[in-house]
């Protein structure tokens, strides 16, 4: 990388220390008794999620015209980073920072104007992503969620899977299809996002069913059943979802790989104070190569995951670099959670912070996200 290309990939993504220290303050009244307790009640951290709202920390990818901070997507990676950095979790509320650019990017007027300013107040959350269904996994042009137009409605039916934080959203970014497949020109064409206001919905024609699962991750299945959808939420051309889904998916992809990284960063300081504070036989374990290089390849592997969203950040505005903020992300996480898991379980298996964190993140891995 040239030194042009490094003074870059610096200026987009470092100038956020004044953000960092306060994030990092605010974590500090949320330690790991808060999470563990929640982690045993199956609860959703309200107090958090209140405290990063009120702070202005989920809307600072909102323009200023619409109440956010209107900052740049580094930001928002700096923000996370920080959040999982000091051991908290950020789970339940990071789709509140990238669910929204759908409608930033696609919506019109009206839409911006009506949604943006309550997601950015907090007054309004959009944190659930209706689009994995049970029969169509990850082959999203397969979904059988259908909406038909019926004058100044949409009638929605079908069925989700695995949509986080349902129960606590008060709106949803749905993808369903419009036009049946087989009279789609492509197999891409005729699916459409809608907002869907989750509290008037619910009961008359959305029902919500929570997943338990072995981790607190608020995830659900979503039902529709003749539901009503105002014409006016059609985010966009009718049709054209699915691309819009997939320019939104960029964001999500840098912003939880820097959650990885803060969570590798947490890992990797527990694991070394504990390697300096346990003694055996007189002496830190820390002083052993057997303790030393685990920790010094976890550091590596992290910096190097660290280099590679910086660079996705740098590239993410060009679409002709939308390759690589996919690429780039996804290698980090490949790197950061061996990382956790590693230092967990080689240095501390009866640390239970160290231990119900490690627990957490290796569980996450075969839950899907949204």
């Amino acid at each position: 990388m040239t030194n042009a290309a490094t003074a870059d990939t610096q200026s987009a993504y470092d100038n956020h220390d004044d953000i960092r220290n306060a994030v990092a303050k605010l974590c500090e009244g949320f330690q790991g008794e808060y999470w563990r307790k929640l982690d045993r009640e199956m609860a959703y951290p309200t107090e958090f999620v209140k405290a990063l709202t009120e702070s202005g920390y989920l809307g600072v990818l909102i323009p200023e015209e619409y109440g956010g901070a209107g900052l740049k997507i580094s930001a928002g990676a700096a923000i996370l980073e920080e959040v999982h950095r000091a051991g908290c979790n950020a789970g339940a509320c990071h789709a509140q920072m990238y669910t929204m650019g759908t409608v930033l990017r696609h919506g019109n007027d009206a839409q911006k104007q009506k949604f943006l300013p309550g997601i950015a107040s907090g007054e309004l959350r959009l944190q659930a992503f209706g689009v994995t269904e049970p029969t169509s996994g990850t082959d999203t042009s397969s979904l059988k969620t259908f909406a038909r137009k019926e004058g100044d409605h949409y009638i929605v039916n079908g069925q989700k899977i695995w949509t986080s934080r349902a129960e606590h959203s008060d709106l949803m970014v749905l993808l369903a299809r419009t036009t049946p497949k087989e009279q789609a020109a492509k197999r891409t064409d005729g699916l459409s996002v809608f907002i869907v206001d989750m509290k008037a919905a619910l009961g008359n024609g959305l029902t919500i069913r929570p997943i338990r699962t072995m981790m607190n991750h608020s995830t659900t299945e979503v039902f529709f059943d003749n539901l009503k959808v105002p014409a006016e939420n059609l985010i966009g051309d009718e049709g054209k979802g699915f691309r819009y889904i997939l320019s939104g998916m960029n964001a999500e992809r840098i912003l939880i790989s820097s959650e990885c990284i803060g969570d590798a960063k947490w890992f990797i300081k527990k694991a070394t104070d504990y390697a300096n504070e346990r003694a055996v036989f007189g002496r830190p374990i820390g002083q052993n190569q057997g303790i030393q290089f685990p920790i010094a390849k976890a550091y590596a592997s992290m910096r190097a995951a660290e280099l590679m969203v910086r660079e996705a950040v740098r590239q993410f505005f060009p679409v002709s670099c939308s390759r690589w903020t996919k690429r780039f992300p996804w290698i980090s996480s490949l790197f950061c959670l061996p990382t956790c898991r590693s230092n967990s379980r080689r240095l501390s298996p009866k640390q239970s912070a160290l231990a119900s964190k490690a627990d957490s993140i290796s569980l996450a891995e075969s839950i899907p996200r949204r």
